[in-house]
């Protein structure tokens, strides 16, 4: 036997699909030569293992993950809570080194569940198929003898199939599939997710790896979980499923065009940001507008370092300050396309 997902391609399915890659063709051509790409690639990261852990119910806050990303340490907190965004940072990377594998195999599975549960996992052991049933609020995935072949039929479908139609059906249908079958005993959730961004990665979509479209289900978590759960109800049609990924994928490349256009300025010639005003226009853009001290205290700079940095930024019109001398604050100017 081997695994025929079936949906169809609506009005408003070939829409979105249609918008994606508008989108997706305005932002690959606006990064070709910018500067700042490796800060966007980290920030989408952080995004990423922020928005799948915190869908499983991990309590960290985006500031918090970005904390652990840069080698810091969180006081109050659990040790499996970081433990899980640490992993997730793992598995992302070991998906990024990965992105240009020609055949998916259990073993990478199997490794790539390795690395995001272990040390965090309730039940079972990572890096194996589960041996035990399970229950998923009203779903019971299929009994443990059946996982292996079950996992080899989507395995062989990705390999094989998967290339013959748009990553961005590819991707969704992966994501339900392996949720639906759901071959490890904990986890899943984390995993099914990094396997939809690996295929965006293994079919180009995402060449840059900056897309955090896991943000789009942790703002929707009830709509997501309803969503999956709509297609087990339907038979196992698959079609709002892909409507609703599209959708999501659809709302992140806009996202994605917006953190570029904050980074552009019109009329002005072109600035190499260095890593400190990379990093402050990550900050304006995350806390809305900062005053002058705040940004020496989160720079870690004098109040002349301040100023080297803020200046150029100034001169190129991608900031501006507002009010007066003493209480005047720093924003970043929002640009429309």
């Amino acid at each position: 036997m081997s695994y025929q997902p079936v949906f169809s391609i609506s009005s408003s399915l070939l829409s979105h699909v249609e918008e994606i890659a508008s989108l997706r063709e305005r932002i690959q051509g606006a990064s070709i030569d910018l500067q700042w790409i490796p800060a966007l690639q980290k920030d989408s990261r952080t995004r990423n293992v922020h928005a799948s852990t915190a869908i499983e119910g991990n309590p960290l806050s985006l500031a918090q993950v970005r904390a652990l990303e840069e080698g810091l340490e969180l006081a109050a907190y659990d040790p499996r809570s970081t433990r899980e965004v640490t992993n997730y940072f793992a598995g992302l990377r070991y998906v990024e080194k990965n992105s240009f594998l020609k055949k998916i195999r259990h073993e990478h599975l199997f490794d790539l569940h390795r690395i995001l549960a272990g040390e965090v996992m309730d039940q079972g052991q990572a890096g194996s198929y589960r041996t035990i049933g399970v229950r998923v609020g009203d779903h019971f995935p299929p009994n443990p003898a059946d996982v292996s072949p079950l996992m080899f039929e989507l395995l062989t479908w990705w390999n094989d199939e998967a290339p013959k139609i748009s990553p961005i059906l590819s991707s969704a249908i992966l994501h339900y599939r392996f949720e639906d079958i759901h071959p490890f005993a904990d986890g899943n959730g984390r995993t099914g997710r990094a396997l939809s961004l690996w295929e965006l990665y293994r079919r180009g979509f995402d060449t840059h790896h900056i897309f955090s479209v896991d943000e789009y289900y942790w703002e929707d978590r009830l709509g997501y979980y309803a969503a999956l759960d709509q297609v087990r109800r339907g038979g196992e049609d698959l079609s709002e499923w892909l409507e609703y990924c599209a959708r999501g994928l659809h709302q992140t490349l806009e996202r994605v065009w917006l953190r570029i256009r904050e980074f552009q300025s019109k009329g002005v010639p072109r600035l190499t940001l260095t890593p400190q005003q990379e990093k402050l226009l990550l900050l304006l853009r995350d806390h809305g507008s900062l005053a002058p001290t705040e940004i020496w205290d989160l720079l870690s700079l004098s109040k002349q370092g301040a100023m080297n940095v803020l200046n150029p930024l100034l001169e190129a019109g991608l900031i501006e300050k507002r009010g007066s001398k003493k209480t005047g604050k720093y924003f970043l100017i929002q640009l429309r396309t």
